[in-house]
């Protein structure tokens, strides 16, 4: 069942993480690229088994791409998407990723992005790595694995580095 993330202990969510990627998960360039960012309550899912158990989470995150003169474009970056080790080919990762898209286009966010393949990510989602050639990110990625996908039809594309999109207020 899909219920939201926030409904989750965060310890939980951190052990369901390192089974899925890794403890060294930290250093890889999504984390780099949401920084110290939160988490999005609203477009962060779970899947829970029949006795409420965490199997499956799905996190958003706020980003932004900064060009050369300053300026930024939001996006809602999408991921992890992780699934128990031993529950994974149920279809919960494809289940929290409908859920968030979908969110997405209710709510009118910002275009999607995430880094992922896009084969998968676009075939059933219509993600594409098309115009994001000229993106950059803090860390090592495969150009073609960085993704977007336009919820509302604004234009998704630009140039410039991807980083937190955290916004300080008085």
């Amino acid at each position: 069942m899909i219920v939201p993330l926030e409904s989750q202990r965060p310890d939980a969510i951190e052990r369901l993480l390192d089974d899925a990627f890794g403890a060294d998960r930290h250093g890889r360039t999504a984390y780099l690229i949401r920084g110290k960012a939160a988490w999005i309550p609203a477009l962060s899912f779970a899947v829970v088994d029949d006795d409420g158990a965490l199997i499956g989470s799905l996190q958003s995150w706020p980003v932004a791409l900064t060009q050369a003169d300053g300026s930024r474009s939001p996006y809602i970056m999408v991921g992890p998407v992780a699934v128990d080790p031993s529950h994974q080919g149920g279809g919960h990762g494809r289940a929290m990723m409908d859920a968030v898209v979908a969110a997405a286009r209710v709510q009118g966010t910002p275009p999607l992005m995430m880094i992922g393949d896009p084969e998968y990510y676009g075939r059933f989602w219509g993600f594409s790595a098309n115009d994001t050639n000229g993106w950059r990110a803090p860390g090592p990625v495969e150009q073609r694995r960085l993704l977007a996908l336009s919820v509302d039809g604004r234009a998704v594309g630009g140039s410039g580095m991807l980083g937190p999109d955290i916004r300080v207020t008085a």
